[in-house]
């Protein structure tokens, strides 16, 4: 079905297509008659007004660019639903995408999202290097840039985050005073901030507590369940002793507990389970994971509101928004399942 246009509105009538747009717009100087006449040929053929052109005629189009890494699980839907929460009351809509964890297809909606030319946009990076020089340059062209829980660590750009290093230092430190003492931890890629800060966390929570760094019981691979699994599976293989288990997200570590359980290893006895996130995944598998759980809503939030921001005032600083998460303790650690926060 074509879509009616003013020229169309004019031709039918005789009249420029300036008059129409004028008439549509209520112009004072157009008579009334005119009006009367274009809005009711308007009705007739079915004319509705192009919001992204009206927009641009103002220089906004009240819409917000998203770009998330993965919409498998809950984490991304999550936070959007906190998003949409600020930004729908102020009249602007949400358009999605996802980077599916490739570098080059997160520029292609980089781009996408410049052509579409959105107010701002809100991002979770799926590397904090390959991409570097493309946020620089969309700074640079006035499209305010958010950047949540996967941040670019050294880039002068807003940020909504959790404290990830204490908050892994605190789980680990955990597991090792309820008397585990050889701790496995399932690395993310050093080119995520968050994989790096908790791979710290981990690794300093050893050092506290005067037990040896062992290369071996680090296994580094993605984030993906398949991952997580796979990854367990390495290191059933290498024949290390392990009593625990800390991976980088919620996924790795289901993908790993699947692997134990067909490995017949009992989870907490034999090996406790424990990561990062927090999604509804952590409580509805066997036995409920215990995690770290970041509140994904108010990131949501929390990022739109910095987006708000810097689009009602380009001027303003970048700011980094800390928000607290909590440890959850729950019977893939604890061997009575009491859920527990701290």
């Amino acid at each position: 079905m074509k879509h009616v246009t003013i020229k169309d509105i004019a031709e039918a009538l005789c009249l420029s297509t300036s008059t129409v747009s004028r008439a549509l717009g209520d112009d004072k100087n157009i008579r009334r008659e005119t009006k009367e006449k274009v809005l009711a040929a308007a009705r007739q053929l079915g004319y509705n007004p192009n919001p992204v052109a009206l927009n641009l005629k103002y220089g906004r189009t009240n819409t917000i660019g998203v770009i998330v890494p993965e919409m498998t699980t809950p984490f991304a839907a999550e936070v959007i639903n906190g998003i949409q929460e600020i930004l729908y009351p102020e009249g602007l809509k949400v358009i999605i995408a996802q980077s599916n964890e490739d570098p080059r297809t997160e520029r292609e909606n980089l781009r996408l999202m410049e052509r579409f030319r959105v107010d701002g946009i809100i991002i979770s990076l799926c590397d904090q290097f390959e991409n570097r020089e493309e946020y620089i340059r969309l700074q640079r062209q006035g499209i305010p840039l958010v950047f949540f829980d996967r941040i670019p660590g050294d880039l002068d750009v807003s940020k909504v985050r959790v404290d990830d290093y204490a908050k892994s230092f605190f789980l680990v430190e955990h597991l090792i005073r309820s008397g585990r003492k050889r701790i496995a931890h399932l690395q993310a890629p050093s080119s995520l901030y968050n994989a790096t800060e908790r791979a710290r966390g981990y690794k300093d929570a050893l050092a506290k507590f005067r037990l040896p760094y062992d290369d071996s019981l680090v296994i580094k691979t993605g984030v993906t369940i398949d991952n997580g699994k796979e990854a367990a599976r390495r290191l059933l293989a290498s024949g290390v002793s392990f009593d625990a288990l800390f991976a980088f997200t919620d996924t790795l570590a289901i993908g790993a507990m699947n692997e134990l359980r067909e490995r017949h290893v009992r989870i907490p006895e034999e090996v406790a389970v424990a990561s990062f996130s927090g999604t509804i995944l952590s409580t509805i598998v066997n036995p409920r994971l215990t995690t770290v759980e970041q509140p994904l809503r108010e990131m949501g939030r929390a990022s739109a509101a910095l987006a708000l921001e810097k689009i009602r005032q380009p001027s303003a600083p970048n700011r980094t928004v800390v928000l607290d998460a909590c440890i959850k303790l729950r019977a893939s650690t604890e061997t009575d399942d009491h859920s527990r926060q701290t």
